[in-house]
């Protein structure tokens, strides 16, 4: 049995938007007392006492779209690093992405990620499973023995299902099997040869530009079939006015839907592409100025429902490349949350809101009872210091891969002590 006390903290509970002073006391694994009698001088004898010195108390972090390499890309990321950058970054809980080597379509595999994490990740890793097998997008996976061996929800990771018949039936099975259809929005037909958000920026550098339709005519077609349907569908990255408004429009009409969007979409925009940073090569790509304002707003207003890292880590040789020619993709998982914070302090969304987006919306949608303050849940828990300023060195980030857009930036807030189930990861 451990018993660790964190106190003289600001409790903030994201599920309930409620701010309190006070600590929490874990006990094997869960929080057991909450609130301001967590304090010296009433705490049992066998506690490890954590002075917080008023920082806040938070659940830890849920990012619901991290590509982890195992299995095949272990040159890329582990989860054995990918887990020890989540919790340098406040992550407590990943979700693996399944567009892997071989692909994550067979209940073996799912039990190989299970096992590997167990003996290797320092912090809670979930796995999702391919929608369609070897992600061609022709033919469904099994829904039902995946789900049994653990998968949380079902994606081709960063390809879209272009067959609307097999959407059509995945959104029918997910909703006899009570499962969750995450897509990713893109044409390719539509993006053709882009490799950034079409525009004028894009003109003046002289490479093809991807055209936000590409993203639009996926999500539209997507709504229309989980009408049809009534599946259970979450857009996993939207970057866009016109995805905005297809999303209120949906939520408005009392469809299951939800979505996300990428921490980079959200606090940056195509002028940090500057002189062909391919660090900043993305998908979706970064769109103009405007657009990441309308995402701000949709945050706040909740038709945006979860913030993720899209976590990609990509080597070297792919990245320095000519512009056109380099990969998509940037690591996230440890600057997730500082970057948020560069909203909280412009002002622009509520601390509450935006810790929301990052741990009770995520874990409501992946069915944990983690990402939320409160007696009996799981005891994954961050200490945030929303001033401590640093400058990013990708020298010094644990991911293996080190192509990060927020390399030398200077940043405002970070997790200064992360807890996986009662025990300290970091900090």
């Amino acid at each position: 049995m451990s018993t660790l006390a964190l106190t003289n903290a600001r409790l903030i509970d994201p599920a309930t938007g409620t701010e309190t002073y006070g600590g929490a006391l874990i006990r094997d694994g869960v929080i057991a007392a909450l609130g301001p009698t967590v304090r010296a001088g009433t705490l049992p004898v066998d506690a490890d006492i954590h002075d917080c010195g008023g920082l806040i108390l938070s659940p830890g972090l849920i990012d619901m779209c991290a590509f982890a390499g195992e299995p095949g890309a272990e040159h890329r990321e582990t989860l054995r690093t990918a887990s020890e950058a989540a919790a340098a970054g406040g992550v407590t809980t990943l979700v693996c992405r399944p567009d892997t080597a071989p692909v994550v379509d067979d209940p073996a595999i799912i039990d190989f990620i299970k096992r590997r994490a167990r003996d290797k990740a320092v912090v809670n890793v979930r796995p999702s499973a391919a929608l369609t097998k070897g992600l061609h997008g022709n033919e469904m996976t099994e829904f039902g023995l995946l789900l049994e061996a653990g998968a949380v929800f079902f994606t081709d990771g960063a390809r879209s299902v272009m067959n609307a018949q097999v959407m059509r039936r995945a959104l029918i099975y997910a909703r006899d099997f009570g499962a969750l259809i995450v897509h990713h929005l893109e044409d390719p037909n539509l993006r053709g040869e882009g490799v950034m958000n079409e525009g004028e920026f894009a003109s003046r550098l002289g490479l093809t530009g991807i055209p936000q339709v590409a993203e639009t005519i996926i999500l539209e077609r997507d709504l229309a079939l989980v009408a049809a349907t009534n599946g259970r569908y979450h857009a996993s990255m939207i970057s866009c006015s016109g995805s905005i408004e297809l999303m209120r429009r949906a939520k408005a009409t009392g469809l299951n839907v939800t979505c996300g969007v990428s921490i980079n979409n959200l606090t940056l925009n195509e002028n940090d592409v500057g002189a062909y940073r391919t660090f900043c090569k993305l998908s979706p790509p970064l769109r103009h100025e405007n657009e990441r304002l309308a995402l701000v707003d949709a945050l706040n207003d909740g038709t945006i429902d979860v913030i993720v890292s899209d976590h990609d880590p990509q080597d070297v040789e792919t990245k320095r490349q000519p512009f056109g020619e380099a990969a998509n993709g940037a690591v996230g998982l440890e600057t997730m949350l500082s970057a948020a914070l560069r909203l909280h302090h412009s002002n622009d969304i509520a601390l509450p809101r935006l810790l929301a987006a990052m741990t009770s919306a995520p874990a409501a949608l992946i069915g944990s009872r983690a990402g939320r303050l409160e007696i009996g849940a799981p005891a994954d828990l961050i200490v945030i210091d929303t001033d401590q300023p640093y400058v990013l060195q990708k020298a010094k980030l644990k991911s293996r891969s080190k192509n990060s857009p927020f390399d030398e930036a200077r940043m405002e807030g970070k997790a200064v002590k992360v807890i996986v189930g009662g025990h300290a990861v970091a900090g």
